[in-house]
């Protein structure tokens, strides 16, 4: 049973990683896989579960957000240059999408088990 609550946690804490400080993703990604799979209390494997679903969510969130902001922040004609060059990143970037989520997940998965196994011993 998923606990939403340390999902969303988790998801909040990635966007923000990604958004600020991106350069440092991967210490953060470790730190905050941590704390998902420690606050869901679930043993390794739901650790594990917890912290990769928050890194899934929080990099197709990111995703959304970065295009979102590329597409409208254009000058005064940027709307209709944004749109297609929302079209174009958006054929063209899939695959860098789809290589951070798995990223995202792996890297928090794994934190997150060790977080869920610690937790679940006290």
């Amino acid at each position: 049973m998923t606990k939403w609550s340390a999902v969303i946690i988790g998801f909040l804490l990635t966007v923000l990683l990604k958004a600020f400080i991106p350069q440092h993703s991967f210490i953060g990604l470790l730190i905050i896989g941590f704390l998902v799979g420690y606050m869901a209390k679930d043993g390794a494997l739901g650790g594990l579960w917890h912290a990769a679903l928050a890194g899934a969510l929080g990099t197709i969130i990111g995703s959304i957000l970065f295009i979102i902001t590329a597409t409208f922040g254009g000058g005064f004609f940027g709307l209709t240059g944004g749109l297609t060059g929302f079209t174009l990143s958006g054929f063209t970037s899939i695959i860098a999408i789809i290589g951070d989520l798995i990223y995202y997940a792996v890297v928090m998965g794994i934190t997150g088990a060790v977080g869920g196994a610690i937790a679940s011993k006290n």
